[in-house]
């Protein structure tokens, strides 16, 4: 099973997921996302996963990556590989899926509890969050998991293969999330550090093994067949 990672340069950490991922077996081949070649010149593939940045989809300033982006995720549909994507690569999906994405007027912080009509493939959590981008999906995805702020979990099929993407963190751990916490990602919006912290570690042995059961049911639900049974 050979997966391809995108991913910024200076922040690539797939956590729980890629954890999962390599305990299958799987070969991880990261991306950059500010390089992106053509799927096509990728090599073989089985599954693209988009992880997050810290990055707008929207913003002008990355039009070049995000056009890049769109073009890989249509065309790994096209040829029949699968798309998986966290936060940003959500977003960047919904776009490629015929959607589009813009900035909250707030951002969602902390571990919070996602509404869901598909438990198996988007449990209600509680999840990590940290973003500051809202995302409405295409007229051919179908949305399985909001909260408050929007769409939380969207399923598509009608590009080739299939996609499945949440704006949660499934993949995050706890040093992961306090060291984005710690670089004031989220801005000032009176949010105590501290308490952001302490939910990341207060919930960390619940978020590794929910990580895991969601990229075991997404990788059925796309049809990848991992390399290993891992337990």
């Amino acid at each position: 099973m050979r997966i391809h990672v995108v991913a910024d340069a200076a922040d690539n950490d797939g956590g729980y997921v890629t954890e999962r991922l390599a305990e299958h077996g799987a070969e991880l081949v990261e991306v950059d996302r500010d390089a992106l070649p053509a799927f096509d010149a990728l090599g073989a593939s089985d599954l693209v996963l988009l992880l997050g940045s810290d990055k707008s989809a929207h913003d002008e300033r990355w039009t070049d990556a995000v056009t890049s982006e769109i073009r890989l995720i249509r065309g790994a549909l096209a040829a029949g590989t699968p798309v998986m994507g966290i936060c940003y690569g959500v977003q960047v999906m919904a776009r490629a899926l015929g959607g589009t994405s813009w900035r909250s007027d707030r951002p969602e912080l902390g571990w919070q509890r996602v509404d869901t009509t598909d438990p198996v493939l988007c449990p209600e959590g509680p999840w990590g969050q940290m973003h500051k981008d809202v995302f409405s999906p295409g007229p051919t995805s179908r949305v399985i998991g909001s909260s408050w702020r929007g769409p939380q979990c969207i399923v598509d099929d009608a590009w080739g293969a299939r996609a499945i993407g949440w704006q949660f963190h499934p993949e995050v751990t706890p040093e992961t999330y306090e060291r984005w916490v710690a670089e004031g990602y989220y801005g000032d919006t009176g949010e105590d550090p501290k308490d952001l912290v302490r939910q990341a570690r207060a919930n960390a042995p619940r978020a590794r093994n929910l990580a895991h059961t969601l990229t075991d049911s997404a990788l059925r639900h796309l049809g990848v067949t991992a390399a290993s049974s891992a337990t």
